[in-house]
């Protein structure tokens, strides 16, 4: 999810965790927890891209992190703040840490809460920014900063809060459960032969996107609950054999993996662009090769693989956050 959110989120663990007893304090420090797992993005400053890819919501985002980092916070914070208690804060830390994958686990790309597992957590039932579940806790949070530490009132909005967004998360499940049997009514009605289904939420989990695998191409798709349309697929050749040689590639093999399997090739401008459609595409022009996260394959005459990632300027968020806003509103 969005660093808002989880601060929001760590906010709000920190103080049904520590409130009564450090007031504003547990929610300072919830909140910083809550944006310490994703520190991980920093390893792309240091690494290539397959391995970045493969390190973020990794370690920092599972039990294991939150086990041994807990308590480590918890004794640091204890030895210079004036509540002394080291189980406490230990306690702060640890649900703040682990309550961050867990919120990311709903969403497309998934943790890998079970790390050293090599096995990402992914429901795909929440969009990485939805208002619906954050604006609700975050008004219950602010209503319950302003209340006294030690107030029956403070406990009962940040509870309030913290339900109301558990049982948006809840929804979603259902939410999706309604897409899928959408996109297999649409596909069986329309006589598609296919592989397998993989359904995602846009904002607002209104509108739910689908990657339908078939025997040569994904088809892609689009649903709202608002729609009163049949369900419209749009093909994409595979085009794997643009690897060749490639495919047997240690950091192809990789990125294959990262993907899950979901991905075409596309040859344009002399590049061999590698494109992952679990996350769709930039434009919902019909047709469009603009993938969210698309990449060019560059290799030497050593062996040596590069992902270089194709850049996107504000332009292309804007245009994708219109685009999806309109067909939100129905077919």
């Amino acid at each position: 999810m969005d660093s808002l959110t989880q601060i929001i989120l760590g906010a709000a663990v920190g103080e049904a965790v520590l409130g009564k007893k450090v007031g504003n304090k547990a929610m300072l420090y919830g909140a910083i927890a809550g944006t310490i797992p994703d520190l991980d993005i920093i390893s792309s400053y240091f690494t290539d891209t397959v391995t970045a890819l493969d390190i973020h919501r990794g370690f920092t985002h599972s039990i294991v992190f939150s086990l041994i980092f807990g308590p480590l916070c918890g004794w640091l914070v204890s030895r210079y703040e004036r509540y002394k208690d080291f189980k406490g804060w230990a306690w702060l830390f640890f649900f703040a840490f682990v309550t961050h994958p867990i919120l990311d686990a709903h969403t497309t790309w998934g943790t890998q809460l079970f790390w050293p597992l090599d096995e990402r957590l992914a429901f795909k039932t929440i969009f990485v920014i939805d208002p619906l579940y954050t604006l609700p806790f975050l008004v219950f949070l602010i209503l319950a900063m302003l209340q006294h530490r030690t107030s029956n009132k403070r406990r009962v909005y940040n509870t309030t809060g913290l339900i109301v967004s558990s049982a948006y998360l809840l929804l979603t499940f259902f939410l999706k459960w309604m897409a899928f049997t959408k996109f297999e009514s649409a596909l069986e009605e329309q006589h598609i032969t296919y592989n397998q289904i993989d359904t995602r939420p846009s904002p607002l989990t209104i509108l739910w996107s689908a990657n339908i695998e078939t025997e040569d191409a994904y088809l892609l798709g689009n649903y709202s609950f608002f729609d009163t349309q049949p369900i419209a697929f749009v093909s994409y050749k595979k085009n794997h054999e643009l690897l060749g040689d490639l495919v047997k590639n240690e950091k192809v093999q990789r990125m294959i993996a990262i993907s899950k399997g979901w991905y075409t090739l596309i040859e344009k401008d002399d590049k061999l662009l590698y494109n992952d459609l679990r996350f769709g595409l930039l434009s919902l022009e019909e047709g469009s090769q603009k993938f969210v996260f698309q990449y060019e394959i560059v290799s030497d005459d050593k062996g040596n693989v590069q992902f270089v990632e194709q850049e996107k300027n504000q332009r292309d968020g804007k245009k994708l956050l219109s685009d999806l806003w309109t067909r939100l509103k129905g077919n």
